[in-house]
């Protein structure tokens, strides 16, 4: 099966080189995501639309892939204010309280001042059904 590469129309991805997700047989790895609106290019300033955000244009890219948040695996959560991650759980329970993924949280800065959470996630395809 050939990759494929999918793309969420971001201006950021012509502009970094990078793709929204890539898929390598049933693995699908989902770059970084922020909770852009990727169709307008405008960011919430408030945490929890933005993580709302993020699951959202994750969830796009599974989709595009034959896939969904119930294949995800793995998950990296990345805030530059730690003290915001609790905030947080109960947008992350909604979308991955069933699927109990592997997780991990880093506190970093992220390339722009409006970003207040980024999130990458892997999925395997079918992995729910197993």
């Amino acid at each position: 099966m050939p990759r494929q590469l999918i793309s969420s129309g971001s201006t950021f991805e012509q502009e970094i080189g990078y793709s929204r997700a890539v898929v390598d047989g049933d693995w699908i790895f989902v770059s970084g995501t922020t909770g852009f609106d990727y169709s307008k290019m405008t960011i919430s300033d408030n945490l929890m639309e933005q993580t709302e955000q993020c699951f959202k244009n994750i969830q796009a890219a599974l989709n595009e892939a034959g896939s969904s948040l119930r294949d995800v695996v793995r998950v990296t959560y990345v805030l530059p204010d730690a003290a915001d991650f609790p905030k947080c759980w109960p947008t992350m329970r909604k979308y991955l309280g069933e699927v109990r993924p592997a997780a991990m949280m880093i506190s970093a800065g992220l390339s722009d001042p409006r970003m207040r959470i980024e999130i990458q996630a892997t999925a395997r395809r079918g992995s729910a059904d197993a």
